[in-house]
């Protein structure tokens, strides 16, 4: 059965403008492409015209980029909502916590979600994990998330790759299903 006949969601998470600050965030983003792939799926899902989420993250840190005062707390331009397209903020990781996306899931018979945006440690690793846990068929979209370099708690610095494929590695076959574009494409 494709994605498609399935009514698959694309939840596209926090692809703000916040994140073009690479140095707030830790610095050596990976994968500068994510919102390009971003994008095309958006297209993507709009032709076939699945269902479509919008999660925006609304920091309570007002030094953040993605504080709501903040011009970070924008969409980034190549993903912008459209009007009918449902936008869900949320002020934590998970973009089930604090919001109505699963009742709202639920309510439109939908079971398998593909989960795309920034970044992949943080709030992509913990909507998903519960995406996953919640009994959603998952996918996560390698090429169209992306993160920041980081410090461990021992001061030793991590590559955004590292992160990122570590991430990915934790999340695959055991919460949900690690794809690229390109095989994601093939699912439909």
């Amino acid at each position: 059965m494709s994605l498609k006949s399935k009514n698959t969601a694309l939840l596209m998470v926090d692809v703000q403008k916040g994140f073009e600050n690479e140095i707030y965030w830790g610095g050596n983003r990976n994968n500068k492409n994510a919102e390009e792939n971003c994008g095309f799926l958006l297209k993507l899902w709009r032709d076939y015209n699945l269902p479509i989420f919008h999660i925006k993250h609304a920091s309570k840190n007002p030094n953040s980029p993605l504080h709501p005062t903040k011009p970070g707390f924008a969409f980034h331009s190549s993903i912008e909502p459209l009007d009918k397209e449902p936008i869900i903020v949320k002020d934590v990781n998970s973009a089930f916590i604090g919001t109505d996306l699963e009742k709202t899931l639920g309510n439109n018979n939908i079971g398998s979600l593909v989960v795309v945006g920034l970044t992949t440690n943080h709030c992509i690793s913990t909507t998903v994990r519960m995406a996953g846990n919640l009994g959603f068929e998952t996918f996560v979209i390698s090429d169209a998330t992306a993160t920041f370099d980081r410090v461990g708690v021992d001061g030793q610095k991590y590559s955004a790759e590292v992160i990122h494929q570590t991430t990915l590695a934790s999340l695959h076959q055991e919460f949900a299903t690690v794809l690229n574009t390109q095989q994601l494409t093939s699912l439909l």
